[in-house]
């Protein structure tokens, strides 16, 4: 008798070898757990070999487990390429990020996207987490991923960052000076949250540096122009936390979220597997 594979188990073997978790693959196929274990004992019986080491706090492949992974890969991308042919037109998914959530997640998330949704065309705007829930709240954006605003509650929570006040070790500010900034412009949130802290504390500031970006901001407190108010996450290496040595007031966590009103089946499950792929990036599984 001939063996044939499953293409939807072979999806589930590539979401839980690439995220290392059975618990992230399943919030990716908008299943359980345990569907999901019992789609890999299935294809592991089909193939009569153990793919994959399952232990309490990992989860990894075996050498047949890799073996077979790039197998996975390549019958998948023949799959996709079969349905696009079949298609006249590519689907958009229009995605706004919070420039202070993005972070390092930014490029697994995009990959993460391509590979389970190479059909779809992406469009992602970075900016304010006002101005993407407005936007949002218009219809100009499908999703967004975004820091919880004022009172606005609802979505899904993907994370919660600490946020700390990064400078470079050779920052020359001494308590009772004026503390030179680096933040975004208004209408930030980050940049907001920081002042109401001095001011609350009492600790004059100065804006030393305003960037259009994340990046640039760190790129100022790295450079030594200034602190940076910055999620934990975020805060590239070079930039330590100088708030505890030098007094500074605590800055307290923020939670990061995704809105959605998403209802096509294809959208809907590139979103499951973003969703998943954030977690699975900022917790390390």
């Amino acid at each position: 008798m001939m063996m044939t594979l499953d293409i939807s188990t072979v999806q589930a073997f590539l979401l839980v070898a690439e995220l290392q978790s059975f618990t992230r693959a399943a919030e990716a196929l908008g299943a359980t757990q345990a569907a999901v274990s019992m789609k890999l004992q299935r294809l592991e019986a089909t193939l009569g070999k153990r793919l994959v080491e399952r232990s309490p706090r990992a989860v990894r492949l075996t050498a047949e487990g890799t073996n077979f992974l790039v197998h996975a890969r390549a019958l998948i991308e023949a799959h996709d390429r079969a349905l696009r042919s079949e298609q006249s037109a590519r689907q958009h998914l229009s995605l706004g990020i919070s420039d202070h959530a993005a972070g390092p997640e930014l490029v697994p998330l995009l990959a993460r996207l391509h590979a389970v949704s190479p059909q779809l065309a992406l469009s992602v705007a970075i900016g304010f987490s006002r101005n993407l829930l407005e936007s949002y709240d218009r219809g100009e954006l499908d999703a967004v991923i975004v820091r919880q605003e004022g009172s606005r509650r609802g979505g899904e929570k993907l994370a919660e960052d600490e946020f700390g006040w990064f400078a470079s070790p050779a920052l020359q500010w001494r308590r009772g000076d004026s503390l030179p900034l680096a933040t975004l412009a208004r209408p930030c949130g980050v940049r907001a949250l920081a002042i109401r802290a001095l001011d609350r504390t009492g600790i004059e500031w100065n804006e030393a540096f305003v960037g259009g970006g994340v990046a640039s901001v760190a790129a100022a407190a790295l450079a030594g122009l200034a602190v940076a108010p910055l999620a934990r996450r975020v805060a590239p290496a070079g930039l330590v936390d100088i708030g505890p040595a030098r007094g500074l007031p605590k800055l307290g966590s923020s939670k990061v979220r995704l809105h959605s009103k998403v209802s096509d089946a294809g959208k809907l499950a590139a979103l499951r597997t973003l969703a998943a792929t954030f977690r699975s990036a900022v917790t390390g599984g």
